[in-house]
This record gives C-alpha cells, sequence and structure tokens, in this order.
C-alpha cells in the first residue's frame, strides 16, 4: 500500500469497515436461528477457533513469530470475549429489536471512554455525530422495551464492544501487526469459550448440518475476515468515525431483511438509517473554530 495515496487509503478503509458492518448485520438472523440447535458458548468456542485455526497457517506459512506480543492479544481477546458470550447468551432472552437498539449504544460509550480512559476529548463535531446517530439508532430499533436480563447482558458487551475498538486502535497505531495479533485473539476466544463450556458441562453438540454450516459461514465471513479488516483500517481511520460507520449494522441488517428476508419496507426505519448515515457525514466535517 505504500505507493496508494492517503486519501485512497482512507477510502479504502472506509469501504471495508462498511464490509464489516455489512456482513455483521446479514448475519445477525443467522446467529438468533443456529441458537435453537447449538449452545451460544459452544457456539462462539467453534466460530473463533476455526478462524483462528484458518489464519493460523497464514502467520506459520509467512514466518511471523506466533507468540510475539501475546499480552496486547490476550488483552483484547478477554475484551472480545466479553463482547460476544454476553451478546450470544443475551438473544436467548430479549427481542431482536432490542439487542439491536442496547448494542449500537457501543457509540455512545467510544466518545466516553475515549475521554476518560484515554483523555482525549471528542471534537463538538464528532459529539453531534454520535448523538445522532444514537437518535437514529432508536428510531431505526424502536428503542428500549421491556428491560429483561438478555438486556443488560447486551448492555455489558456493548460497553465491551467500545472498549475492543479504542484498544485495537490503540494497537494498531502503535504499529502491531494486524494479522498476527486477530490470530492470536481469536485462539484465545475460540479456547476460553471452550474451558468454560468443558467445566460448565455444557452440550457440545450440533444438532443440524444446516447449523454447522452457519456457523463455519460464521467463522469465515463476519469474524475472520471482517475483524482483520477492521484492525488493518484501524491504521488508518480514526475510532469515532469506526464505530459510526459500526453504527450502520443494523441498518445493513434492516436492508438484507427488506430484500432477501422479504420483509415490508418500514419507513421509520429508513428514516433511522439516514440519521445514521447523515451522522456518518458530519463526522468528516471540521469542527467550528478549526482548521480543515
Amino acid at each position: 500500500m505504500a505507493n496508494i495515496s492517503s486519501k485512497s487509503k482512507v477510502i479504502l478503509a472506509d469501504a471495508g469497515l462498511f464490509y464489516a458492518a455489512a456482513i455483521w448485520g446479514a448475519t445477525f438472523i443467522l446467529v438468533k436461528t443456529a441458537l435453537a440447535d447449538i449452545d451460544a458458548v459452544v457456539m462462539v468456542g467453534y466460530r473463533f477457533l476455526l478462524a483462528g485455526s484458518v489464519l493460523l497457517v497464514y502467520v506459520l506459512v509467512t514466518g511471523r513469530r506466533l507468540f510475539e506480543g501475546l499480552g496486547r492479544a490476550f488483552a483484547l481477546a478477554i475484551m472480545l470475549w466479553f463482547l460476544y458470550i454476553p451478546q450470544t447468551l443475551g438473544l436467548k432472552y430479549t427481542t431482536a429489536s432490542n439487542s439491536g437498539f442496547i448494542t449500537g449504544l457501543f457509540v455512545m460509550f467510544v466518545p466516553l471512554f475515549l475521554r476518560t480512559i484515554f483523555k482525549r476529548r471528542p471534537t463538538v463535531m464528532e459529539l453531534t455525530a454520535s448523538f445522532i446517530s444514537l437518535v437514529g439508532l432508536w428510531i431505526l430499533t424502536g428503542g428500549l422495551r421491556d428491560i429483561n436480563i438478555g438486556d443488560i447482558l447486551t448492555l455489558s458487551a456493548a460497553m465491551t464492544y467500545a472498549l475492543h475498538l479504542l484498544y485495537s486502535d490503540k494497537y494498531m497505531k502503535a504499529g502491531i501487526d494486524p494479522f498476527l495479533i486477530s490470530c492470536q485473539q481469536f485462539l484465545i476466544v475460540g479456547l476460553l469459550s471452550l474451558l468454560t463450556a468443558l467445566i460448565l458441562d455444557l452440550p457440545w453438540g450440533i444438532a443440524t448440518v444446516k447449523t454447522g454450516g452457519i456457523v463455519v459461514f460464521l467463522a469465515l465471513f463476519p469474524t475472520l475476515s471482517a475483524f482483520v479488516i477492521q484492525m488493518v483500517a484501524q491504521k488508518i481511520t480514526s475510532p469515532l468515525r469506526v464505530s459510526l460507520i459500526f453504527a450502520l449494522e443494523p441498518v445493513f441488517a434492516a436492508l438484507f431483511a427488506w430484500t432477501w428476508g422479504g420483509e415490508a419496507f418500514i419507513p421509520h426505519r429508513a428514516l433511522g438509517g439516514l440519521f445514521i448515515f447523515a451522522a456518518l457525514i458530519l463526522s468528516g466535517l471540521p469542527s467550528p473554530g478549526r482548521n480543515k
């Protein structure tokens, strides 16, 4: 990418992040369907272990040192584990709309953690964009209704989501190898999940071939490809912009439901999507009083 201009790199990074948001939005219903035939913790274990194993082949073939920088990878893996386990378990107890809205609250936590933990004050335009994105998310998903244990689990996942995004940004800006650290954290998350399943004596089986296919798909696309692309993109893009692009996940989920799913077009959900797109555009504008 040495010969690619800075502007082209930003465009490529944004395109990659759009892909990640789209693939996560498209697979939401797959996860919900698969939970009828496989335990949630076991599914996370299989999904990440398979993704990590595929990436491990590339890491070894290219001569990378597997255990280099393992401490940082372990920190990210713990965050990722505390993201996916509560989120996946939460889907068993809450509605799809609640889950979509609460997970999207990570857009609110990113500037909050950026200010309190990383001591970086978000710009006025970034804060405005985050607020507009939250309004759009509320309109699109219908907001929060009938709080239950699934919602609380999902809220903890949203907080961890923000932390993982911010620490990924820190490590990528420091020059860490995105392929190596992705492989390491995938393997750690997979092993932690299967160890948890062993301790809790959870069922390890996959009831149907279809569910097995879903797990493989989740491993290769929403996990392996999307997370590696996110890591590479975060070398270039700001964490707040990443969070706003990822807020499009429920927008893509709605688009796929209207097209592939054959669901009826709902105007207020489209309006919510427009708010989120508007927030993304605003995030790229200079704040008042600042030079471009």
